[in-house]
């Protein structure tokens, strides 16, 4: 039984990974997106930017929508329009297409991650859900760190067509595992949109919604502008600033493997530590930011404090939820890019007003915001009351 659960898993990493390698891996071809199909750099961002917005906006309907259909069938739908979409991308010599061809798997996208989390945290017992739900969480990372440098090398060593058949393999390799290697799901207890909906009445829910919002701005307002950083402020080469990207990242994917293990084993003292830890962090990084050796150090350390981060958020409106996985799943999603884009776009402004280095303040300010909501959660609810049900 633990093999075939361990093997589930790693599909659902798989699964995962490629999905996020389709969002995230085309940040490292945009200039030759943008000179292949002779548009602007700023149209080209398009694919990004529309890609996480309509993720944001399907976050919390896509997965309620889908909750009573078996799992497996789902997965495998998404996958199917995740491969359609890249040989699409693979084919167009047209912008528009190439959009569209983005934008109709990103309303999927929060249904297979929602249902992986869930299914993987449904694997096992439940003093190992987070753990297992971490292992998941590697699979985010990697999508996200791996794939801009990796269709980046692909694309200049090759072509910009071969970047993209990159992310289509990856797609089709988690399509065909789960075809052959995953169990048919279907799905026991089907709860009413009305009952999954009905966790939005509850003030727990939006105290963590804002606390997640509050998290991933704390870490995107700053890590978005990090080569900019690295660049004007730590005055790095271009070859260090890689370096320091592929540091941070793979930092990320450490992170991850400890979040499993301190949410196991105290997840409440663990969430509440976040901002302290996170902070000290930033306060060090605005004062000693400028000398190379303490900036990769500390690099390191957010990187394996940022893959913590994302697991605490997904663990914080889980425990807020527990009823209504898959929904309480759409709504992390949906809670992380609005953070993402909050915290991003407050950075910039932060960043013409005052300087790349005072965007650290937004982070700070950040942490500050999340650790009130985060005790005032704890001070309306104990964890015991909230996990009980």
């Amino acid at each position: 039984m633990t093999k075939r659960n361990n093997l589930l898993i790693f599909i659902l990493t798989i699964g995962v990974f490629g999905i996020l390698n389709t969002e995230m891996g085309v940040i490292g071809i945009l200039p030759d997106i943008a000179e292949h199909f002779h548009v602007s750099i700023s149209k080209a961002g398009l694919l990004v930017s529309l890609f996480a917005l309509v993720v944001a906006a399907s976050g919390p309907t896509m997965p309620l929508l889908f909750s009573g259909i078996n799992r497996k069938r789902v997965m495998l739908l998404v996958l199917g329009v995740f491969v359609l979409g890249n040989i699409v991308s693979i084919f167009t010599s047209n912008f528009t297409i190439l959009l569209i061809a983005r934008i109709i798997p990103a309303f999927f996208h929060p249904i297979y991650c929602s249902l992986a989390f869930s299914v993987a945290a449904a694997s096992v017992s439940k003093e190992e859900a987070q753990k297992a739900v971490s292992k998941v969480f590697i699979g985010v990372s990697a999508g996200m760190v791996i794939g801009v440098p990796v269709s980046s090398f692909i694309a200049s060593a090759a072509s910009l067509q071969m970047a993209m058949v990159f992310f289509a393999i990856i797609n089709a390799i988690a399509f065909i595992a789960t075809l052959l290697f995953v169990p048919s799901m279907p799905v026991e207890e089907r709860l009413s949109y009305g009952a999954q909906l009905s966790v939005l009445k509850k003030p727990i829910t939006w105290l963590s919604i804002v606390t997640v919002i509050l998290l991933n701005s704390a870490v995107f307002s700053v890590y978005s502008y990090l080569a900019d950083y690295l660049e004007t402020v730590t005055n790095m080469s271009s070859n260090s600033i890689s370096l320091m990207l592929f540091i941070y990242g793979g930092a990320n994917i450490i992170g991850n493997i400890v979040a499993g293990n301190l949410l196991t084993k105290d997840a409440n003292k663990s969430v509440i530590s976040y901002p302290f830890v996170l902070g000290v962090v930033y306060i060090i990084l605005f004062f000693t930011g400028q000398f190379t050796v303490p900036m990769a150090i500390i690099t390191l350390i957010w990187g394996i404090l940022a893959g913590i981060g994302g697991n605490i958020t997904q663990y914080w409106i889980m425990s807020a939820a527990p009823e209504t996985p898959d929904f309480a799943n759409g709504l992390f999603l949906t809670s992380a890019n609005l953070g993402t884009t909050i915290g991003t776009a407050v950075g910039g402004l932060f960043i013409s007003e005052m300087g790349t280095q005072y965007v650290v303040l937004v982070g700070i300010l950040s942490l500050i915001l999340s650790l009130v909501t985060i005790l005032l959660r704890n001070y309306m609810y104990s964890p015991t009351k909230q996990l009980s049900a």
